[in-house]
């Protein structure tokens, strides 16, 4: 039988061993809290772009969509930007183009239905080949738009009387994404979108990227600029120059895009890391970001990647 002292030393033993557990658990729980603090990591999962409205006694709702999804609601909002088309045009269109496809360029769906806004060869919007081609369809979308009495519509309704849909409730449901992002890419909420990627996987083309956003808005915004390595719109003014910084963190992933900087304040793609503690930073002040080398305030700076 053991005596009462053996059992005293056995207890001891394992409220020492127990004790010793606990500090290893919390020492690597303070590791781990450190590097993730510190390093940070991609994005768990598919990139990922967050537009954020700020609402009245500071509440925030943030709408996310995938990288693929975020570039082409940059190309359906910089269409509606070119034409000069009222802020809720841009917001018809996005709410549509999610409901119909999920704001990806699909070449199937309902009967002979295809593109970004499913549209229909048999019933007019053209050859499926062209419906295909991501431009043409959005910019067929806002032509028959803008046949729409906005002002006297609902977003469904409006949705609704270009689409013909045989589920015309359903536009509603898209409504506080499509206005998140409307405002982000049409430039009246500054500093609202960020996206989250992995690294560049090879060198971006800054005669591309200028090329790309030159087709984007056309005469709506000054004419891009290529130098050394970077991408320069002259003195655009607001809300332009916050629709073209925010075009180029949209297409960031497509052209090789690794910074952006407008009216002081800059993201830098390398610095969108998130960790379980702490998110990704978004816009920074460029003279925090860029504290030897701020560019012009007034400008749209465009920095593509050089791995």
């Amino acid at each position: 039988m053991p005596s009462p002292a053996s059992g005293r030393r056995t207890r001891a033993a394992w409220t020492s061993l127990f004790a010793l557990l606990l500090v290893c658990a919390v020492a690597a729980a303070v590791v781990l809290v450190v590097v993730e603090l510190r390093v940070g990591r991609p994005s768990a999962g598919e990139p990922r772009c967050v537009a954020t409205t700020e609402h009245t006694g500071g509440e925030r709702t943030r709408h996310t969509l995938t990288a693929e999804q975020t570039a082409n609601a940059a190309l359906v909002v910089a269409e509606s930007v070119e034409r000069g088309a009222e802020p809720r045009a841009a917001v018809v269109a996005l709410a549509t183009a999610m409901q119909e496809s999920r704001l990806v360029n699909i070449d199937y769906g309902d009967r002979d239905s295809v593109g970004l806004f499913q549209q229909r060869p048999s019933q007019g919007w053209g050859t499926v080949e062209q419906i295909l081609d991501p431009e043409y369809s959005t910019t067929a979308f806002y032509d028959r738009l803008a046949e729409v009495d906005l002002g006297s519509l609902t977003v469904t309704e409006a949705a609704q009387a270009v689409q013909r849909s045989a589920h015309p409730g359903a536009y509603a449901q898209h409504e506080g994404m499509a206005t998140a992002f409307a405002a982000a890419l049409t430039g009246r909420a500054e500093a609202s979108l960020n996206c989250v990627l992995a690294g560049p996987q090879a060198p971006g083309d800054p005669r591309a990227a200028a090329g790309a956003l030159a087709g984007a808005f056309g005469a709506a915004a000054p004419a891009p600029r290529a130098e050394d390595g970077r991408v320069l719109v002259p003195a655009p003014g607001e809300p332009t120059g916050w629709a073209l910084a925010h075009w180029a963190v949209a297409a960031a992933e497509d052209l090789g895009i690794a910074e952006v900087s407008f009216d002081g304040r800059t993201w830098v793609r390398d610095d969108q890391r998130t960790s379980r503690f702490a998110p990704a930073p978004g816009w920074r002040e460029s003279a925090e970001a860029r504290p030897d080398d701020a560019p012009d305030p007034g400008d749209v700076v465009i920095s593509v990647a050089n791995p």
